[in-house]
């Protein structure tokens, strides 16, 4: 195989990889601290992604017109609006389910994410059809052969590593990260040491909806559009790498989320005449390390509710 194309593919890979570990990491954290899966979450996504156009348009709306600006101001907005939003699925809807069997948990959050996927369709303007999404980022690319290096790529890759680096110290280095650390290996001793555990969760809660919006929004600059059912797909990809992973590790989220890109890439190459089919690919692939390894790569907690 030619490098320089070898090295394109590896290349869309690691972006592909980066979203997917940003969704397959709040799959985790809510598992985390309350051992259920929020299946609304790559909805959450979605409506990210659009309250981030939203905010760009306004913006230009507004007069203002420098990228740094925007790219700053749509990832503050999306991001902290999808925290609330997150935190208040937390409060409203996942929380007084917390002693009821994990089915309903599940069934109310898939019910919800039909809910916020539709609610875009119909009340976002025009909001069935694909929104161009705006190319905020520089455009330059360094080209070697046919290998095209896009500075925008690079920035996304380094701000996607930085956030999912600042989670880790978060949880790591800091007195919430040692009460959400706490909660989730034993909420009841954490209780008895004084950690306010509903406040912990939201706030897990909301850090992992904000990683959705982060997530959306790479995706819309890299694609360059966004769709109301952009959130199933990616939903999906993020919760099996948090499977594949070992639920309940953010490492081995991550590690998830770069093999499913992984897979998705090898599958193109392998299968050019149908690499359409490279989701199906990597999805069986998936299946397989799950029937050889049932509790993920990484094993780290496992729970009945689940």
């Amino acid at each position: 195989m030619d490098v320089g194309l070898f090295a394109q593919y590896v290349m869309n890979g690691l972006m592909l990889g980066m979203m997917y570990a940003l969704v397959a990491v709040g799959f985790t954290l809510f598992f985390g601290v309350l051992d259920v899966i929020k299946f609304s979450h790559g909805d959450v996504l979605t409506v990210g992604a659009f309250t981030a156009l939203a905010t760009y348009l306004g913006l230009s709306a507004a007069g203002v017109n420098s990228p740094v600006v925007q790219v700053l101001a749509i990832v503050i907005v999306a991001g902290c609006s999808m925290a609330l939003l997150g935190a208040l699925i937390a409060r409203v809807l996942v929380l007084p389910l917390k002693n009821a069997p994990a089915l309903n948990t599940l069934l109310i959050t898939l019910m919800l994410g039909t809910v916020l996927r539709e609610s875009v369709r119909l009340f976002y303007p025009e909001g069935a059809n694909p929104k161009p999404f705006p190319s905020l980022l520089p455009s330059d690319a360094l080209v070697l052969g046919n290998f095209n290096l896009r500075l925008d790529s690079v920035l996304m890759l380094a701000a996607g590593a930085a956030v999912i680096v600042g989670v880790q110290l978060l949880l790591n280095r800091t007195k919430l990260g040692l009460a959400i650390r706490a909660v989730a290996q034993d909420e009841e001793t954490a209780k008895t040491m004084g950690i306010n555990f509903t406040l912990v969760v939201l706030i897990t809660f909301g850090i992992g909806s904000a990683l959705a919006a982060i997530a959306g929004i790479m995706n819309g600059l890299y694609y360059n559009e966004i769709n109301f059912g952009m959130g199933l797909l990616l939903g999906a990809i993020g919760f099996s790498a948090a499977i594949v992973g070992g639920l309940g590790n953010i490492y081995g989220a991550i590690i998830g989320g770069f093999l499913f890109a992984m897979l998705q890439t090898i599958g193109a190459v392998a299968l050019p005449f149908a690499s359409a089919y490279k989701d199906v690919f990597a999805f069986g692939a998936i299946i397989l390390i799950m029937a050889w390894r049932p509790t993920g790569l990484i094993q780290e907690k496992i729970s009945e509710r689940v």
